[in-house]
């Protein structure tokens, strides 16, 4: 019974440390009452079309087709003609690791609800490797950034964006 209590004191006091250790990130919003891990509810509305910008609408133009025990994307016409070309896109950023600015994250269509979970399927979510560090917001981020189309991504990803830089 002393270990478990010496070993709980430990957890506490490690976890205390960790969360002072932290840097001052503004607060996010808190789990609905009644919340299942790994499952949250799009709450937020997502980003509006805006001239210019790929719509999240244009990337939702992607069929899931499974193939053995794995689903693979299988993209429109028109979206197929922006692989490997220069976009410019918005969405809201879910970091990937820990600090006050990212250089590697997750754009969303809407905003996040959970550290832990992401937003939507792959269709509404694109990962982000920026040029120079973008300072984390709960707040829509507008980029530009080579649009890479992912047809075979281990991770299940089906679109990335590098060299990204921040827009007006």
């Amino acid at each position: 019974m002393l270990r478990i209590l010496m070993t709980s004191s430990f957890i506490v006091g490690a976890a205390a440390a960790f969360a002072a250790g932290l840097p001052n990130l503004p607060a996010g919003p808190a789990p609905k009452p009644g919340a299942t891990f790994g499952v949250t509810e799009v709450t937020g509305q997502p980003v509006a079309d805006r001239p210019g910008f790929v719509s999240w609408k244009a990337l939702a133009q992607v069929q899931s087709v499974q193939q053995g025990d794995t689903f693979t994307p299988k993209f429109d016409a028109n979206l197929q003609k922006l692989d490997k070309k220069s976009v410019k896109i918005q969405g809201f950023m879910l970091p990937l690791g820990m600090g006050e600015a990212q250089d590697h994250f997750i754009l969303t269509a809407t905003p996040p609800t959970c550290a832990f979970c992401l937003p939507g399927g792959p269709e509404q979510v694109i990962e982000v490797k920026t040029t120079k560090p973008v300072k984390f917001s709960y707040e829509a981020v507008a980029l530009s950034g080579k649009l890479e189309l992912l047809k075979n991504d281990p991770m299940g990803l089906y679109y990335r964006i590098t060299a990204a830089q921040t827009v007006d």
